[in-house]
């Protein structure tokens, strides 16, 4: 607790508080409080952004989750040596700094990268097809970045899971996928849920893939934060705005835990 209070709750804290406060020409804080700051945060040409920062955290959690509960399925059934090396691929990711493996990614997708070398010998692209600059290459880096944050929980659950009722299911004459649907989904519920909330959260505040693989018309909140608050020397705006995707998060959170919470009630009255 003093740990959350001490390097999460301040800083928050203070974030809301710079957002009341007028900024100066030097790009620091003026003198002044003021609600004019808030008021900006109503022009219209941010709601394209908004949008644009929601449906595509939406889209990265709903990618992540759907590869995410194949590959967990798959590293429970398999042997424990298999299992152990097959976690660590899922974690090696982490041991490697973001911005390096942005940078391949860019290299990667550049017009003379392997990637485009690749399609245009499979004929699925041409020489002037640009994989850079465009939004499904950021909605493929952002659930590259973000896979292992939905496959760790669901891992987790499924771990927990007995398998046999699989086999159960199937000797009672149900199919593989009816099995799936109705007997394994709902055993690894609360890992989906932890998966879907963390995969969700850290996509919203996502900056660096926009920045490296996107255009201009990829932006998405946190280009916009950091661009207040470097390029424009905005503080104030830049801290009502991190405040407005701060409660968005929570709110988020909020809303997924009353989800579980009555979901919970329902199965028990069904019981």
């Amino acid at each position: 607790m003093g740990w959350l209070l001490t390097f999460f709750v301040i800083p928050c804290v203070v974030v809301l508080t710079y957002a009341f406060r007028s900024s100066d020409l030097q790009g620091g804080l003026g003198s002044a409080w003021t609600l004019e700051t808030l008021h900006r945060l109503a022009d219209p040409t941010y709601l394209p952004i908004v949008w644009r920062t929601l449906s595509m955290s939406a889209l990265c959690t709903l990618f992540c989750v759907g590869l995410a509960i194949p590959i967990a399925l798959q590293m429970v059934r398999c042997s424990a040596p298999w299992r152990g090396l097959l976690l660590m691929m899922v974690l090696l990711p982490f041991l490697t700094n973001l911005l390096i493996r942005m940078f391949a990614w860019k290299s990667l997708l550049h017009t003379e990268g392997l990637a485009k070398q690749v399609l245009v010998f499979l004929q699925l692209a041409t020489e002037d097809s640009q994989l850079l600059n465009h939004s499904g290459t950021v909605l493929l880096v952002m659930t590259y970045t973000q896979l292992p944050l939905a496959i760790l929980p669901v891992y987790a659950a499924a771990e927990k899971f007995d398998l046999q009722l699989l086999e159960a299911a199937r000797d009672l004459g149900a199919s593989s996928w009816q099995a799936a649907r109705r007997i394994f989904l709902p055993g690894i519920r609360d890992g989906i849920l932890s998966a879907s909330s963390m995969t969700f959260v850290c996509s919203l505040g996502q900056y660096v893939v926009p920045q490296f693989v996107g255009g201009a018309g990829d932006e998405m909140i946190g280009n916009k934060i950091v661009q207040r608050a470097f390029s424009d020397r905005n503080l104030p705006l830049a801290c009502a705005m991190a405040g407005g995707l701060l409660l968005a998060i929570l709110l988020s959170l909020i809303l997924l835990r009353a989800i579980a919470k009555l979901r919970r009630h329902w199965l028990e009255r069904q019981a």
